[in-house]
C-alpha cells in the first residue's frame, strides 16, 4: 500500500461527507462505502454518527451485515464515531432487541447515554495518543461505554465517563470530531491504518 491509505465511510445513513473531507484532510483516499464489493476495495474503514438502529437494518437491507462484521473480524482498522461506536461494541445496553452489532470492541456501551438531541453539547477532551491539547468533542445523543474488558484500552474520558475506546485495530469515540474541523483523530487514524496494512 502506498502512504496515501485508501478509507471507506459506511454510507448507509448519517454524517458520510463530513468524515470524507476529514479523512482527505487527513491524507486518506476517502471513499463511500455501500455493497460488499466497495468495502472489498478499502484499506480501512470510518462507520460514522448516525442512527445506530436504522444502520444496522440498513445493513442488513444491503447485504453489508456479514461482510461488515468479516471486515472487523479480520483485523482490518475500522474506526467508529457515535452510533459507529454502538456499532463496533460486543454488547449495548438500551438497545431494541432486534439491533445487530458489528462487534470488535470488548466493551458494553448505553445508547443515548448522554441525553436527548437538545441536550447535545461540545467538550474539550484530552484523548491519549492525540498530541497539541483536547480535542472538541461533539456530542450529539452520545453513547458512553459503561465497561471494558482487559484488552482495550481508554483513550478518554469525560464527566467520569469513558468517550474513547481502542481495541488492536478498532477505535471508537462517542463524539464526532468531524464536526469541528479539527482532524487529529482522523490523521490518527489514518496512521493506525498505515500501520495495519
Amino acid at each position: 500500500m502506498s502512504t496515501t491509505p485508501t478509507i471507506g465511510v459506511l454510507a448507509l445513513q448519517g454524517d458520510v461527507r463530513e468524515h470524507l473531507t476529514a479523512l482527505a484532510d487527513a491524507g486518506a483516499r476517502a471513499l463511500p462505502v455501500r455493497r460488499p464489493e466497495e468495502l472489498a476495495g478499502v484499506d480501512g474503514l470510518v462507520i460514522p454518527g448516525g442512527e445506530s438502529t436504522t444502520m444496522s437494518k440498513l445493513a442488513v437491507a444491503f447485504g453489508m451485515l456479514e461482510p461488515l462484521r468479516a471486515f472487523v473480524r479480520a483485523g482490518r482498522p475500522v474506526y467508529g464515531t457515535c452510533a459507529g461506536m454502538i456499532m463496533v461494541a460486543d454488547k449495548l445496553l438500551d438497545a431494541r432487541e432486534d439491533q445487530e452489532t458489528l462487534g470488535g470492541i470488548d466493551m458494553i456501551v448505553r445508547r443515548n447515554a448522554f441525553g436527548r438531541q437538545n441536550e447535545s453539547f461540545e467538550a474539550a477532551v484530552e484523548v491519549a495518543g492525540i498530541d497539541g491539547g483536547p480535542v472538541e468533542g461533539v456530542f450529539i445523543r452520545a453513547p458512553w461505554v459503561e465497561s471494558v474488558g482487559a484488552s482495550v484500552d481508554v483513550l478518554a474520558t469525560y464527566g467520569g465517563h469513558t468517550v474513547a475506546v481502542r481495541q488492536g485495530n478498532v477505535l471508537a469515540t462517542s463524539f464526532h470530531p468531524e464536526l469541528t474541523g479539527d482532524h487529529r483523530i482522523h490523521a490518527f487514524f489514518v496512521d493506525m491504518v498505515r500501520a495495519g496494512a
